[in-house]
């Protein structure tokens, strides 16, 4: 089995952390995003979504994160908590990684990018409005993780981590990488990411966190990259 990956990615990581903490046997194959690789002929071969993660079990390929995650938590058996067999349960972690895509993923991937790649693309800082509407955004998607989600347990879909918790912290750790600490003042979510840190294991947690907690030197990257200078044009209708 072939997972296509770039850690940068919050659903990557995922992905990377679902199956090395599991110990499920697969080929990592790189796919590094700011170097243009998911436009390549092969990899367009592969899946013409030109997007990971990507898994290709035999000759099965398939695409989407959550997908992936929940094939490879009933391909492989892995402990019931993972992805319940009870009804309610998994229609709990099915409410959470529904909610998801259009709330905490996407404010906090919005907050990255605006940090990350408009300075690169529009050749100017971001306007003040539009940072603080999309850090108001994320802070609601926040509140809604502590409120609605956590509340008072241990994780997200009870006493025991689950897929909704490897989804979730990998989103929160994104805005870090562009210097948004969305854990600051937020108690709770600091006891749960150090809780969902000991379970996965916490080298294992740091190391799939790497590229996001030591880019500091990400826009001198993107200026020295030809193919994401090719990007621009077709980036900038994303900031307009």
């Amino acid at each position: 089995m072939e997972l296509y990956l770039d850690l940068l990615s919050p659903p990557c990581r995922a992905v990377y952390l679902f199956a090395e903490a599991l110990k499920i046997p697969y080929e990592f194959k790189s796919v590094n995003l700011f170097q243009g690789q998911q436009y390549t002929k092969e990899f367009g071969e592969l899946s013409i979504i030109r997007k990971v993660p990507v898994l290709k079990d035999g000759s099965f390929v398939l695409t989407e994160s959550i997908a992936i995650l929940q094939y490879l938590a009933q391909k492989c058996s892995v402990a019931d908590h993972w992805f319940p067999a009870d009804l309610q349960q998994r229609a709990r972690l099915s409410e959470y990684l529904s909610w998801q895509h259009l709330n905490l993923r996407f404010h906090c991937s919005k907050v990255f990018l605006l940090r990350a790649l408009h300075p690169f693309v529009m050749g100017s800082e971001v306007p003040k409005e539009k940072m603080d509407a999309a850090m108001e955004d994320m802070k609601q998607s926040l509140d809604f993780l502590e409120e609605k989600f956590l509340q008072n347990k241990q994780f997200i879909n009870g006493s025991k981590i689950s897929l909704a918790d490897l989804v979730a912290i990998v989103e929160m750790m994104q805005p870090l990488a562009v210097g948004v600490d969305g854990f600051k003042d937020r108690p709770k979510l600091l006891g749960w990411r150090d809780r969902v840190k000991k379970e996965l294991g916490e080298k294992l947690f740091n190391q799939a966190h790497e590229a996001v907690l030591n880019s500091s030197d990400m826009q001198q990257k993107l200026q020295n990259n030809s193919e994401m200078q090719k990007l621009k044009s077709s980036l900038s209708k994303y900031f307009r």
